[in-house]
This record gives C-alpha cells, structure tokens and sequence, in this order.
C-alpha cells in the first residue's frame, strides 16, 4: 500500500475540505426556483404581462412588466437570490402605484429563463433589460434602478455603467464576503467574494434611496449604514423599524408607496412612450 507522508496527507486533505466547502459556499449564494415552482396564477392578479429577452450571450430570459396610465418613469426592478419573478408581485403592485412603469426581469436559470445564475451572468442580464426599455423608447433620465437584496449589487453595477434618474437599494451590503463573516466568521470570507458594492457604489452619479429593516436578520444593518457611508450625495437613509429582511413591504405598507413617490419628486421626466 502506498504511504503519503503526514506532511503532504494533511494539507492535501485540507485542500479538498476547502476546496469543497468553497463549491457549496458559491452554490448557495443562489437560490432560484425554476418553473412550474412559483406563484404564476398571481400574474394576471398584477396586471403584469410578460416580456422576452435575449442576452448578448444567448441566454433567453422571462420578465413581467406592468405599467400605469401615463407613467413618466419606469423602474429595473433586480430581485434578490431567492425564488422568481412570480414572489415580487407586491412591488408589481407598489411600484405603479408609486407612479412608475415596472420591468421585473427573471435572472438566468430563474423561473422561465433559461441558463444559469452566475455574478457575470446577473451583471449580463441587467443590462439587457436596461437596453430592451432604450430599445422601447425610455430615456436614461426615465430608468430608476431598484435592487433588493442581492439585486442590490446588482443594481449598483448597472448604475456604475449606465446612466439612471435615481437608484433604490432595499437591503443592501456592502459585498458577499462581509456577509459571509457574519454568517461564518473568520472562515465564512475566505469562501466566498465578489458583489463588492463597497468599492463600486462612489461611480453612481444619481440620487440614492436606500431602504432597511431594522431587525433584517439576513443584512446586519450595519452593512447597509457602512453602504450608505460610502454612497455619494445625494443620498437618503428610510429604517423601517420593526422590518425584518423579508416584510419590508408588508411593514412598510403605504408609507413604501409615499416613499417612493417621494423620490421620485426629487428628479423630473418627460411623459413616457405611448407603447410599450
């Protein structure tokens, strides 16, 4: 039989260990849920329809859009890592009625698109759909950008690259690192990078709103302070209190449609296209 010596057994069991754990570390950063999984009876509910996309790269992807009458914004709606577009109907319903168009596109391999979730993907897939509401006839001083959760760092790329009204970011963080540390410290850092917001956020050159609960057990809130410290103006800071990382809207309720409407006061647009 052959013998490995300690010297070599060890750190060679130690690089499969790590190995391994950083493969599921990456792993569960996404969570989608591929159709038929998902709420799809909610659509009509919305008044959402779908709009199909195709990605630089050929990946084909599903987004539900919804709009009211003589809406002179829209908003790219980024969801976070979980689920599909079918469990954001609440801001399907809240956005318009803020008084903003909507677009909620399903990242690759979530819910009808196809393909699968990578962080170049996501960057890839966002900006498709900013490109589909140029193509459409919006103009960038029209497109609020809106993430959540993971969408966040999402949003803020976009917003680094492309031009935009305003930027909402509801649960932010700072990059996937200083989340992990909070869920595995010390070792948590080491598995898992990337979504760095913190060193992208100071290229948007747009008004900033941020939105957090402050009982998010998922985002300590001091990672969506330590975001806004490193924001530039013009920025402003709504704490839902008694809001965890999952009911922001349920909490925040009208107050979430006023909030909005608000920001959207703080910046001026023409009358949107006539077709969508």
């Amino acid at each position: 039989m052959l013998r490995v010596p300690w010297y070599v057994a060890w750190p060679l069991a130690l690089a499969v260990i790590y190995g391994g754990l950083a493969f599921l570390a990456r792993r569960s950063v996404f969570y989608p849920m591929k159709y038929p999984g998902g709420l799809w009876d909610l659509q009509s509910e919305c008044r959402a329809s779908d709009v199909w996309l195709q990605t630089p790269d050929g990946i084909r992807l599903n987004a539900w859009w919804a709009a009211p009458a003589g809406a002179r914004l829209v908003t790219l709606f980024l969801h976070g890592n979980a689920g599909n577009v079918t469990h954001r109907f609440a801001v399907l319903q809240e956005i318009p009625a803020a008084g903003s168009a909507v677009l909620v596109p399903d990242y690759r391999g979530y819910g009808r698109s196809s393909g699968r979730p990578t962080e170049k993907g996501l960057y890839t897939d966002a900006e498709t759909a900013y490109e589909y509401l140029l193509h459409t006839g919006w103009q960038p001083r029209q497109i609020v950008i809106q993430g959540e959760s993971l969408g966040t760092a999402v949003a803020i790329e976009l917003a680094t690259r492309r031009p935009c009204a305003g930027l909402v970011l509801e649960a932010p963080f700072t990059s996937a690192k200083d989340v992990a540390g909070t869920v595995i410290p010390f070792l948590g850092p080491l598995l898992i990078s990337g979504f760095d917001s913190r060193s992208r956020i100071a290229g948007v050159h747009a008004p900033v709103l941020f939105i957090q609960g402050d009982r998010d057990e998922v985002i300590p809130l001091r990672l969506g302070q330590a975001l806004f410290k490193a924001a530039p103006e013009p920025k402003s800071f709504w704490l839902l209190h008694g809001a965890s990382h999952n009911n922001i809207h349920e909490v925040g309720g009208a107050e979430y449609i006023q909030t909005l409407k608000a920001f959207y006061g703080t910046f001026s647009a023409e009358r949107a296209p006539t077709s969508q």
